[in-house]
């Protein structure tokens, strides 16, 4: 027992280990009273004062604590939090924030070859701007932003990142102090540290894309010319929670736009999001910011294509305060770093391919890059689109831009393979969002834009009961809407969920609406390897935009892992307007009709019935009917079955007709496959895999390999081959040890 144990102990204190948190040496804390009482109390305690980050919470830090440490500082925290005006306290731990680019060390000089001018601008680098130039809707169509006097003056934009170098030449023109600050050095200078390998060059690089100078001889040009930036430094140093509080809050009666080209992780198996001072900072944000119209956040969607990451993983890009920015290729491709995710709004340019031009800008040692990369590039891009919106109607409110990109973007020429058409007619990818920002059109449609309806919230509870998920299964849940405070038109939807499982990543969670709208909000992860599970966690999208909330929705959870998952709770937030936007007319959705042939979706003759209990769709049925999309029909139609309730649910995609949800309860086949009948169930099988699987060769193969293992096994054990061989093993020894396994060894 004893030669178990300390391997067990030893597993123990290095699962303690993984999971320590980093203390640092700062606090945050609310003291009431007023600036002079607080810095009396901290002073008091050793403590110093660096910063309000609200009225009242205040970012403090103590000389006498190690900078990182796994034990808290508690000694000093008891004396703080025993004063009378300390209502809360806490010892800030360590983030782990990525920036979004991958590393390439190429710089161009300021001094390269000067290219042909085109279009009216001198900037060296401008003929190779293609995401800005190429015209015929291959660009962000900025140009005809342009060329109406829209440059993006008077709308303010910092960088949260790592440095912003003031100084550069393409930079210097358009530098706001009063957007800038240092939280690493704690002053007002964001000039970035420099070292050999330039590794604090992304916020500079992103500040060029938005407010480069145009016309000035030098690099690039930025798509806010005319636009103030500033840069917030806080990634060069530790980051916590206190920091992207002080940071996302810093000015925001000056500043418009936070671009942010950050976040958690990009590995695959990292779930998390802002603390509660960064939460607070973005509710503060959007309900103060700008005299109450709400600051705007902009956010790259992470980089973690190549780890199967999912961007519903990361809180910022998750949540409804920020605009989550993806990125497309120069050929209009998923780049390879690209996360698929239903909480992307939109598109920019990136880099992609070898063989694809990557993004120009502004770079350290008052030097141009043409290799700005990532999903780091895209966001920058869209905060300089948004200036120009800003200019164009700077009473937009926060609400208001997230409607006008959705209206404006365009899906022409972005290649994915899981564009569909949602209930009120968008097209919509979990890579793109809504497709690519348009420029041009949201300045237009921004300068006779009406200020949306007030935001409702809806919350409703679904009576889950420790539902179980077993391994190498798909359960269903159905949520019945019937009313929802007025929400009647959709925003953000929002799925709170609770579920455990052994293996985190083999989970898959898709949501589908009444309007028969289906959004992945996570997708299976092969690196996160955790027992976590999710608590209580905001998968949120924006697919059903636009949409009503009333009716059944259906919440599908795959289990693709060889263990029992189980989900625990399920909340479903919905975030909208009692009155559809007064513009959604101005611009035409997109027909069903002109995108989906009668080949994608067979045309369908039902009969109508009597709808017993209707809102704005119909949520019962009289005898005889079966509920189809808010509609009662006889006959459900094909790719759906009668479910005992009475509403016409979805086939297993491998069924053309069923009776039932599973892969073996098809009916019927689509063209390219066959049905096949084993053990009372049948299936739908691939007719190129179809022969493979009837072809009985292979089997007498398999058969006669299994025969001769069994064979060579047989000689292996009872010839005595292990103990001749393995030389300090006395014979018998792998009997005697199996003896006591099967008769119950500790071990």
């Amino acid at each position: 027992m004893a030669a178990c144990t300390v391997p067990f102990l030893l597993w123990i204190v290095t699962l303690q280990w993984i999971s320590a948190q980093d203390y640092s040496s700062q606090w945050a804390a609310h003291i009431e009273g007023g600036l002079e009482i607080a810095k009396r109390v901290t002073e008091k305690h050793g403590f110093v004062l660096l910063g309000e980050i609200f009225p009242d919470y205040y970012h403090l830090e103590h000389n006498h604590v190690s900078k990182r440490s796994v034990n808290p500082g508690l000694e000093h925290h008891k004396k703080l939090i025993s004063e009378q005006n300390v209502k809360w306290a806490k010892q800030q731990t360590i983030l782990s924030r990525s920036k979004r680019d991958y590393l390439t060390y190429v710089r161009d000089s300021r001094s390269s070859k000067r290219f042909a001018i085109k279009g009216g601008l001198n900037d060296p680098k401008w003929p190779k701007m293609w995401y800005l130039n190429r015209g015929k809707d291959m660009d962000m169509n900025v140009q005809g932003a342009w060329e109406e006097g829209i440059t993006g003056k008077g709308s303010v934009v910092t960088i949260l990142d790592d440095g912003l170098e003031k100084d550069h030449p393409d930079l210097i023109k358009n530098y706001d102090p009063s957007a800038s600050y240092d939280m690493n050095n704690r002053d007002e200078d964001p000039m970035p540290r420099y070292d050999q390998m330039d590794t604090n060059r992304h916020g500079t690089r992103c500040a060029g894309e938005v407010a480069a100078t145009a016309n000035n001889s030098l690099c690039s040009v930025g798509v806010a010319f005319g636009a103030s930036i500033g840069g917030v430094r806080m990634l060069d140093g530790d980051v916590t929670d206190a920091v992207e509080a002080r940071s996302l809050s810093l000015n925001p009666q000056h500043i418009h736009i936070y671009s942010a080209s950050w976040g958690p992780d990009d590995d695959g198996k990292t779930v998390d999001g802002p603390g509660e001072l960064a939460t607070r900072a973005f509710l503060e944000g959007i309900s103060k910011g700008r005299g109450g119209k709400g600051s705007i956040f902009i956010w790259a969607s992470g980089n973690g294509g190549r780890e199967h990451d999912n961007c519903n993983c990361d809180g910022y890009t998750n949540a409804i305060w920020t605009l989550s920015i993806s990125s497309a290729t120069q050929n209009g491709h998923v780049p390879w770093y690209s996360e698929a995710c239903s909480s992307t709004l939109a598109t920019t340019y990136s880099s992609g391919s070898n063989y694809e031009s990557q993004i120009i800008t502004t770079d350290l040692h008052h030097e141009c890059t043409s290799n700005h990369t990532g999903t780091s590039a895209s966001a920058p891009l869209a905060a300089g689109i948004v200036a120009l919106t800003l200019e164009a109607n700077n009473k937009l409110t926060w609400r208001d831009m997230q409607h006008i990109v959705v209206l404006t973007a365009r899906p022409t020429h972005l290649l994915a393979s899981d564009w569909t058409i949602n209930g009120v007619g968008r097209k919509v990818s979990h890579s793109f969002g809504y497709g690519l920002m348009d420029a041009t059109t949201m300045v237009r449609l921004a300068r006779k834009w009406k200020t949306v309806p007030a935001q409702h919230i809806c919350n409703v509870t679904a009576q889950v009961f420790e539902k179980p998920v077993p391994a190498r299964s798909t359960v269903t849940i159905q949520l019945l809407v019937k009313e929802c405070n007025s929400v009647n038109f959709l925003e953000h939807v929002q799925a709170k969920i609770s579920l455990t499982a052994s293996r985190r990543g083999d989970i898959k969670i898709d949501l589908t609406s009444p309007s028969g709208t289906k959004s992945t909000l996570l997708a299976p992860r092969t690196h996160d390897n955790s027992h976590a599970g999710f608590h209580v966690w905001p998968f949120m999208t924006v697919h059903m935009w636009g949409e009503r909330p009333f009716g059944i929705w259906q919440l599908t959870i795959h289990n693709e892992g060889k263990l029992l998952a189980t989900m625990t709770d399920w909340e479903m937030v919905f975030y909208g307007t009692i009155f559809p936007p007064e513009q959604t007319h101005i611009l035409p959705t997109i027909s069903i009709s002109q995108n989906l042939t009668s080949e994608d979706e067979p045309e369908q003759n039902f009969k109508s019935g009597e709808c017993r209990v209707t809102t704005t769709k119909c949520l019962e049925c009289a005898f005889g009917y079966n509920i189809y999309n808010g509609e009662c029909v006889v006959d459900c139609p094909v790719k759906t079955y009668e479910d005992n309730d009475g509403v016409c649910s979805e086939c297993h995609y491998t069924c053309y007709t069923c009776n039932g949800p599973n892969d073996y309860q098809c009916t019927k086949c689509w063209g390219d496959a066959d049905m096949t009948h084993a053990l009372g169930q049948t299936y739908c099988y691939s007719k190129n895999i179809k022969h493979l699987l009837d072809d009985k060769t292979w089997h007498i193969i398999a058969t006669v390999l299994l025969i001769i293992n069994i064979f060579v096994l047989l000689i292996f054990f009872k010839g005595g081959f292990w103990t001749k061989y393995k030389p300090g093993l006395e014979p018998g020894y792998g009997d005697y040890r199996l003896a006591n396994q099967i008769e119950g060894d500790d071990c």
